[in-house]
């Protein structure tokens, strides 16, 4: 059983809810005009409310999950984050997902300003990594999931090949070898704890907007085309990156499993890309033309939280500061941490 604390509340709107969820009595807050829709109350507002369809708090209801006003709560937060990516990430009338996607696969030479992947190999620390470890553990954790809910909205080729991706995420039917398994390996092997949704707190608003944006586009099923678009961006960006990350962490000297779970990513997706490209969004595209923009959106929204967060985290670095809104990691005592 795994056991998931409530964070710490940001700011009126999570403390209210927060307020909620431990009594559901109590009334449910407003969402205030000015509410950032990037900013940290309402990111983190998101993320409790998506949390419920996951794993859930200790001390929370589980019929909560399915509270109309909840959901009514959440639609109103949703509106605020999904028309602001709308706003930021127009697409081209002349835009195809085909182009899109050759723009994903344009793989550049030498070190790329801006790129996390590329300042980890080249001058990232051991602790950098460590930061940015714990802010992915709140996705590599559940690894795969939030892609999961697309799968029945898809039909013939594009859900089989869908499934099969999926498969391997899932280990291929070895439990030791569920992609979420390995991160939890990583982690430990860095010294992190990996207790499910343990950095939350010490995650910034940027890092929960990648993981709330995943769950908006799986939740809904007239968002089937940006969820796709957005597994292509991850599985076709996944082996470069995962290759330079598995080189920053030999460079580091980091433990084997650390090493592995990047190793891992740059075999399996470099056949998922392929996959997911002339299987998953051809297939969805043959069957329903009509969703190419969405596709688009998807790709395109998936670079604009991965910029945001990339700015965010590589201007703390060459600072010479913690990324994280709580600075400091304690490494975890060899063999305490839990799956």
């Amino acid at each position: 059983m795994t056991h998931v604390r409530l964070p710490q509340p940001r700011g009126l709107l999570s403390a209210a809810l927060t307020a909620v969820l431990r009594a559901p009595e109590s009334g449910l807050p407003p969402v205030p005009a000015e509410t950032d829709p990037y900013g940290d109350d309402l990111q983190l507002a998101l993320y409790l409310l998506y949390e419920l369809h996951y794993l859930g708090f200790d001390g929370v209801p589980d019929d909560l999950e399915w509270d109309p006003g909840l959901l009514a709560l959440r639609a109103r937060l949703e509106d605020r984050f999904l028309g602001a990516l709308r706003a930021d990430v127009p697409i081209d009338a002349s835009g195809t997902a085909d182009r899109a996607l050759d723009e994903l696969q344009l793989e550049p030479v030498g070190e790329v300003d801006g790129s996390l992947s590329h300042f980890l190999r080249d001058h990232g620390t051991l602790d950098q990594f460590r930061q940015y470890a714990a802010l992915r553990s709140l996705y590599h954790l559940k690894e795969a999931d939030p892609h999961a809910w697309v799968i029945p909205r898809l039909r013939g080729r594009a859900k089989a090949a869908m499934v099969a991706v999926e498969f391997d995420e899932f280990g291929a039917g070895r439990a030791d070898e569920i992609h979420a398994r390995l991160f939890a390996d990583l982690m430990a092997d860095l010294g992190l704890d990996t207790s499910y949704g343990h950095y939350v707190d010490a995650a910034p608003a940027e890092a929960l907007a990648t993981v709330n944006m995943m769950s908006l586009f799986g939740l809904h099923r007239a968002l089937r085309g940006a969820l796709v678009g957005h597994f292509a961006t991850v599985e076709i960006t996944s082996s470069p990156a995962s290759r330079r990350l598995a080189e920053a962490l030999r460079r580091m000297a980091a433990g084997p499993a650390a090493v592995r779970f990047y190793t891992e990513h740059v075999e399996a997706d470099a056949v998922h890309e392929q996959v997911v490209r002339h299987e998953v969004v051809a297939g969805l595209l043959a069957d329903e033309p009509q969703l190419d923009a969405d596709v688009v959106f998807g790709i395109r929204a998936t670079g604009h939280l991965e910029d945001r967060l990339a700015a965010r985290l590589l201007a703390a670095w060459r600072d010479g500061r913690s990324a994280l809104r709580t600075p400091h990691i304690t490494p975890t005592a060899p063999g305490t941490q839990t799956a």
